[in-house]
C-alpha cells in the first residue's frame, strides 16, 4: 500500500515544498531535516548514478532500481519521475506496476517522444495529445492502490505549443484521470497563475535552478495557486558547488579539513552505523 501522506497533504489545501534527492546521502539528509514528501528526480538520479544526461539514456530497469533504493532509505512519501513511461502503453502499465511495487507514492509521466529530454533543455518533441491521454488512462488503471498511488501528468508543450497548448493538453489529461497536473517550463509568474487558476485539480510547480521558469519564494508560489513545488536541482547544485570549492582548496592549498564540513560522527549515525555497532556488540566476539 502506498504512503497516504501525499494525498492527505493535497486534500488539506495547504501549499508545501518537496526537495529533490539525487542520491541516498541527500535522501537521509532530507529525512533528518524532516521532509515527509521527497522527489526522486530523473535528471539528478541519472547524473549521480551513471554520469549521464537526462536524455532518455537510463532505462526503466535502472531507474526503478534507483527509486526502490530511495524508497527503502527514506520514511517520506516518494514522488518519482517516470519519464514517458519508457515506451508505449504496455511499457506504461509495467512502469506504474514496477514503481508502485518499489514503494513510490506518485508516478510522474510526461508527453514527450521517447527518448525524452530534460524539460529545460532544447529539442523536446511531443507525442500527440490523444496518445498521452491513453497513457494516462492506462497508468490510472494499472495502479494496485488506486486510493493512495497518484498519477502526475506533465506536459512539455509550453515551448512548442505555447500556453494555450499547455492548458489544452492538461485539460485532456485531467479528464483522463490524472490526479496532479504539471505544466513544465512556464516562463513567467503570470503564466503560472493562469495555469493554477484554470483547473480544479492540484497543479505542481517545478523549481529548476537555472531553468526556464522563475524561482520565486515559496510564499509567492502558494499565492499563485500551486498545490506544491518540487526542487529537483537544489541539493545537487549546492553539493556540486561545495565539492568543487573543497577540491580546489585541496588541490591548490592542500586543505583537507575545511571549516563548515559536516560532522563525521553525526553522519555515521544518520547512515545507520549505530545499528551496526549494536549488532557487533551483541554478536561479534570480543577483541
Amino acid at each position: 500500500m502506498s504512503n497516504p501522506i501525499l494525498r492527505e497533504k493535497l486534500a488539506s489545501g495547504k501549499f508545501f515544498v518537496v526537495p529533490g534527492v539525487q542520491d541516498m546521502i541527500a535522501t537521509v539528509v532530507a529525512d533528518k531535516v524532516g521532509f515527509d514528501v521527497i522527489y526522486g528526480t530523473g535528471y539528478w538520479l541519472t547524473a549521480s548514478a551513471y554520469g549521464l544526461p537526462d536524455a532518455g539514456i537510463a532505462s526503466y530497469t535502472q531507474m526503478v532500481d534507483r527509486m526502490a533504493t530511495v524508497a527503502r532509505t527514506s520514511k517520506a512519501a516518494l514522488i518519482a519521475d517516470a519519464d514517458t513511461g519508457y515506451g508505449g502503453l504496455l511499457n506504461v502499465h509495467h512502469t506504474v506496476r514496477g514503481y508502485e511495487q518499489a514503494g513510490v507514492t506518485a508516478i510522474q509521466l510526461e508527453d514527450q517522444e521517447f527518448p525524452k529530454k530534460c524539460g529545460h533543455t532544447p529539442y523536446k518533441r511531443l507525442i500527440p495529445l490523444e496518445d498521452m491521454v491513453q497513457k494516462i488512462k492506462v497508468a490510472c488503471d494499472a495502479r494496485a492502490d488506486k486510493q493512495n498511488t497518484l498519477i502526475i501528468a506533465r506536459t512539455d508543450a509550453r515551448q512548442s505549443e505555447g500556453l494555450d497548448g499547455t492548458l489544452r493538453r492538461l485539460e485532456a489529461y485531467a479528464k483522463a484521470g490524472a490526479d496532479v497536473l504539471f505544466p513544465e517550463a512556464l516562463t513567467s509568474e503570470e503564466e503560472m497563475r493562469t495555469a493554477c487558476a484554470t483547473f480544479d485539480k492540484p497543479v505542481m510547480a517545478n523549481m529548476a535552478n537555472g531553468g526556464l521558469t522563475p524561482v520565486p519564494n515559496a510564499r509567492v508560489l502558494a499565492e499563485l495557486g500551486y498545490a506544491f513545488a518540487i526542487y529537483p536541482s537544489l541539493t545537487s547544485l549546492v553539493a556540486v558547488a561545495a565539492m568543487e570549492k573543497a577540491l580546489v582548496d585541496l588541490k591548490e592549498q592542500g586543505e583537507g579539513d575545511p571549516q563548515g564540513i559536516a560532522n563525521f560522527k553525526e553522519f555515521c549515525s544518520m547512515i545507520g552505523f549505530e545499528d551496526v555497532w549494536a549488532f557487533e556488540a551483541k554478536w561479534a566476539p570480543p577483541v
